[in-house]
């Protein structure tokens, strides 16, 4: 027999092993054993195998060491299975359960990564992306040395980007609907600046200034005649808060048409 296939049987005959104790752990009514089998599980990758039995432990183990320990590796479990859902609400349930508990750290953290991990993209349901921002946020407020520290960060700032790449993309939106059923450049302006003073910090906030310019200056230009030099103004001072916050900035050409054709309409 070649060494391949030796292993291949090894393998197989390793794994139907496993899978009758599994069975025979299930049936057990020997708690102790079936947690000593499921933390081995949860050692060896199986994780479904390890919620199962962690899930039961919990309940039976109420009241001592084993059921704190049962429910966050119930939650680890989860999380290794990537079942980020699963997870965050069992590692909440253990840090609300166990606030001074000997893994409220770690499950702290990994509620709030998983969220991030589950995170989706920018134009679908962002209540995940929220929750992900909250949970890894109490996480610094309430261990800022721990070694997490930076992925936490991380995480929160891509997250925070996601959210405001949505903002950005709702804020063109209306751009692009121009007058269509009402003043969407008003709304754009509106949508882009609440983007930029909740996310200051994003990679999209010189285009969602660029935007807000350009918008003034579509709505400028639609004004009646009464309004139009407050309008252009409003316009200009835009126009210079771009250019000192980004003065090497790609987009500096158009800002730089938008100011002249505003100078035009302003008289000193």
């Amino acid at each position: 027999m070649n060494t391949a296939k030796y292993i291949f049987l090894s393998l197989i005959a390793l794994l139907v092993c496993s899978c009758g104790e599994y069975q025979r752990v299930l049936k057990s009514n020997d708690y102790n054993y079936k947690f000593d089998y499921a933390k081995q599980a949860f050692e060896q990758g199986r994780y479904l195998q390890a919620a199962t039995l962690f899930k039961e432990c919990c309940t039976v183990f109420k009241g001592t060491d084993r059921a704190e320990e049962s429910l966050y590796l119930l939650a680890m479990s989860h999380f290794e299975n990537r079942d980020y859902i699963s997870s965050g609400s069992t590692f909440r349930s253990y840090y609300q359960r166990y606030p001074k508990g000997k893994f409220v750290e770690p499950a702290r953290f990994y509620c709030g990564y998983g969220y991030y991990l589950d995170s989706p993209d920018p134009q679908l349901d962002q209540s995940t992306t929220v929750q992900g921002i909250q949970e890894l946020q109490s996480f610094l407020d309430l261990f800022p040395r721990s070694d997490k520290v930076p992925q936490a960060q991380a995480a929160i700032f891509e997250l925070q980007d996601k959210l405001t790449l949505k903002q950005l993309q709702n804020a063109m939106l209306y751009y692009n609907l121009g007058t269509y059923m009402g003043n969407n450049y008003l709304s754009c302006i509106i949508v882009a600046q609440n983007a930029v003073r909740d996310y200051p910090y994003s990679k999209y906030k010189e285009e969602l200034e660029l935007l807000i310019l350009k918008a003034r200056f579509q709505e400028a230009q639609l004004s009646v005649d009464e309004r139009k030099e407050e309008r252009f103004r409003e316009v200009i001072d835009e126009y210079y808060s771009f250019i000192n916050n980004y003065p090497d900035s790609p987009n500096l050409d158009e800002a730089k048409n938008i100011f002249s054709i505003a100078s035009k309409y302003v008289h000193d």
